[in-house]
């Protein structure tokens, strides 16, 4: 293991739990428990998975004028955002294109709490601070990030604070025995759960609380990369990135009315001309689309597998962006980009894999319905 990896505040935790660690975005990471990657999944479908998602960017942003200066950098409808309130959104350069993506929640003070990816970090810092003025960026680097995710989240983590009442994509404070708890009713899975912010010194204490819960067991990178997949939910760096924009991405519903076309807000953020025209006019049939892609048998089409459109053609129409297979549905799952005339559910295409074109279907996303508490 490289000796310049960060280590998260639950390193040595992951390490007596028999975790198999890897590098992953700067970081040494848990992909998965003695247990393995398909129990581990399964059993955040069944009951509820720990996962130790520290190693993601926390930020505040303080200043009265903090949400209008942020819908500088997003297409998203940050001054609507009602107090303690979270919303998706992503940040966009010039050509349209998503240079991360991101979770926004405005805080009963005001103040607005991000979570960013951690291979973006220290660009997104750098990107707002550059480009938000008087709005103070603050990173806060004393506090862990967990995530509690599955039908029992909320058994388990009502033990400890009264999220009962929390609705989906509600960020509140919660005192505990632990600290201050930042708790948001969201997570990357499809299933209801929690995300939580924790004291740095709280946050082994804290993960243990929950660990000896029944509900309760730890969850690698492994699972949460084929739950999220599943639930068909983007990773930065895979299925977005910056020469993909949120139309091709198939993320236009997370772009508010207010900053579309004829709304109080329109526009005014980077690649604005190039989103809104796309949004607003009929679709580009040579233009790529993210896609479920379902392939035949049981082997995966994993990232990087080129796309044909007949089983003879010489050159590929697209690629796959992530690929494993999903143990809730028990078949091998995919998502990657086509042109949008063949973005339809029920279209074939043809994958090559190891040097054979295997035949697979479009279909719609997600492959599993999302349990959010709504």
């Amino acid at each position: 293991m490289g000796e310049n990896l960060e280590k998260t505040p639950l390193h040595a935790l992951h390490l007596e739990l028999g975790a198999r660690m890897v590098p992953f975005a700067g970081y040494e990471m848990p992909v998965q428990y003695p247990t393995g990657v398909m129990k581990e999944h399964l059993h955040t479908r069944t009951a509820a998975g720990l996962f130790d998602v520290s190693h993601m960017g926390q930020l505040l942003l303080e200043g009265d004028n903090a949400a209008l200066d942020l819908e500088r950098l997003v297409p998203q409808s940050i001054c609507g955002l009602g107090d303690r309130r979270q919303r998706y959104a992503f940040f966009t350069n010039e050509d349209g294109g998503i240079l991360d993506d991101l979770m926004v929640a405005r805080r009963a003070d005001g103040d607005l709490f991000l979570v960013v990816n951690a291979a973006c970090k220290a660009a997104d810092i750098a990107h707002l601070r550059r480009h938000l003025g008087a709005t103070t960026v603050i990173e806060i680097t004393d506090r862990a990030l967990l995530a509690l995710q599955g039908p029992a989240a909320e058994t388990a983590l009502s033990r400890i604070v009264p999220v009962e009442s929390m609705a989906f994509m509600e960020s509140t404070v919660f005192p505990s025995d632990f600290g201050n708890l930042w708790v948001s009713r969201s997570g990357y899975t499809g299933e209801d759960g929690f995300e939580i912010s924790v004291a740095c010194d709280r946050a082994e204490d804290f993960a243990r609380a929950l660990l000896e819960m029944p509900e309760v067991e730890p969850i690698g990178l492994g699972a949460r990369d084929s739950l999220r997949l599943e639930a068909g939910l983007c990773l930065y760096g895979n299925d977005i990135d910056a020469s993909t924009d949120p139309v091709q991405a198939d993320l236009g519903w997370a772009i508010q009315k207010a900053r579309r076309k004829g709304g109080d807000r329109e526009g005014k953020f980077p690649g604005d001309s190039v989103i809104l025209r796309k949004l607003a006019d009929a679709a580009d049939d040579a233009d790529k689309r993210r896609v479920g892609i379902r392939p035949d048998g049981r082997g995966p089409m994993r990232e990087g597998v080129q796309l044909f459109e007949n089983e003879a053609d010489d050159t590929p129409v697209g690629t796959i962006t992530s690929g494993a297979f999903g143990p809730s549905v028990d078949h091998p799952i995919s998502m990657g980009y086509v042109p949008a005339r063949l973005a339809h559910p029920g279209t074939r295409i043809w994958g090559e894999v190891r040097g054979k074109r295997q035949p697979a279907e479009i279909v719609r996303l997600p492959f599993r319905p999302a349990t959010y508490k709504r």
